[in-house]
């Protein structure tokens, strides 16, 4: 999936992975004189404004896209129950009434295409995705479901978003990332795993005045909450990477402190993608913006007058050089052109689907069935 053309502690915690209730965090003279330290300390790097998805990343992310469509009642083929005209079917990205159709034709979403040599890390927050793969796995997943897809040495699927509810609105909202994997492990054997929304470690943090931090926890232990494991060739696999993928929801005027990384060198990003103002350390950031922070000291975040939301992407740079060319992501120019040429003859195990975007039907609940025939479904 991807927004690109298709043709090329310290609050308090309670126990994962939902939290009960909470204290209010501690108020003795030490914590606020170390409040007060924090809240002159400016660990802002750089802000810019955060325009339209794809999201500018580093090192280790490749890719960050936010899809947030309002689609409405679905038809008998799990697509909008709407008129398609005046909408560029096959690269529908306008927008048009609140939705798109992305490369879908019948129902919203991505048809068959191919990765190499990277991850997808798909967060869904509403609305459901129907996966098919070339190793014949399918899945359906959403409502806080995630899914990590090692694509490694190559795979093809299709990430569809088929519209169920027929008597009203079918809202979608998801995170894409695509995070990198080093050389030694571009040639892994492709899996994923699906991490289902009920462990997905969620909770509420509380400061000092009582105001509310909800805090996910996809990957990167914070504090209690430990996530499920990524995929075992994952870059986020290896502890010294500090990988960390959060999201935060915070009430008018909350205050939240980000702790400092675990390792040196390693790059943090905040997603600045609902509220109006937000205080980092001294400054005032408003809206809509990307901003990089330093990991080697704590980051207090005080929210302005609205509710507000922020996507963290944290990880130690992979530091090797990066080439790319759509979905293909390798270290050189040849292993580039040689990815092309093994898809073109292998088509990365073909595609057993009667479909470029296949849906699975109306009444099946979320489930996973691997390419070994293992089947999970969400609990």
């Amino acid at each position: 999936m991807a927004g690109m053309d298709r043709r090329t502690a310290l609050g308090t915690l309670a126990t994962a992975p939902v939290l009960a209730a909470c204290a209010v965090a501690e108020t003795s003279p030490a914590a606020v004189a170390e409040d007060k330290a924090l809240a002159e300390k400016d660990v802002i790097r750089t802000i810019e404004t955060l325009g339209a998805p794809p999201w500018k990343t580093p090192d280790p992310f490749l890719f960050c896209v936010h899809h947030d469509d309002a689609y409405p009642a679905g038809n008998p083929q799990l697509g909008p129950s709407a008129s398609l005209e005046g909408r560029d079917i096959g690269q529908d990205f306008a927008g048009k009434d609140g939705w798109r159709m992305y490369h879908g034709d019948v129902v919203p979403g991505f048809p068959a295409h191919p990765h190499r040599g990277f991850e997808t890390v798909t967060v869904v927050r509403r609305g459901l995705v129907d996966h098919s793969d070339s190793l014949g796995a399918t899945a359906r997943y959403g409502g806080g479901d995630v899914q990590w897809l090692t694509a490694g040495k190559g795979i093809v699927h299709a990430e569809m978003m088929p519209l169920l509810n027929q008597e009203g609105p079918n809202p979608l909202e998801l995170f894409q990332l695509w995070l990198n994997l080093p050389r030694a492990d571009k040639m892994a054997e492709p899996q994923f795993v699906m991490m289902w929304g009920d462990t997905v470690p969620k909770g509420i943090v509380r400061d000092a005045a009582g105001r509310e931090t909800e805090i996910t926890v996809v990957a990167g232990r914070y504090g209690e909450y430990q996530p499920p494991s990524p995929p075992p060739r994952s870059w986020a696999s290896r502890p010294e990477a500090d990988v960390a993928i959060w999201t935060l929801k915070m009430a008018p005027g909350a205050r939240f402190t980000l702790p400092a990384a675990s390792t040196g060198n390693v790059n943090r990003t905040l997603y600045f993608f609902r509220g109006s103002q937000l205080r980092i350390g001294p400054r005032v950031v408003p809206g809509r913006r990307l901003v990089e922070v330093r990991t080697d000291a704590a980051t207090l975040l005080e929210n302005g007058p609205d509710e507000a939301e922020i996507l963290i992407l944290q990880g130690k740079p992979i530091g090797e050089t990066v080439a790319q060319y759509g979905p293909f992501v390798m270290n050189t120019q040849a292993e580039i052109r040689q990815a092309f040429q093994d898809y073109q003859r292998t088509r990365f195990g073909g595609w057993p689907w009667g479909s470029d975007g296949p849906v699975h039907a109306r009444e099946d609940g979320r489930f996973a069935r691997h390419p070994d025939g293992r089947t999970e479904k969400a609990t």
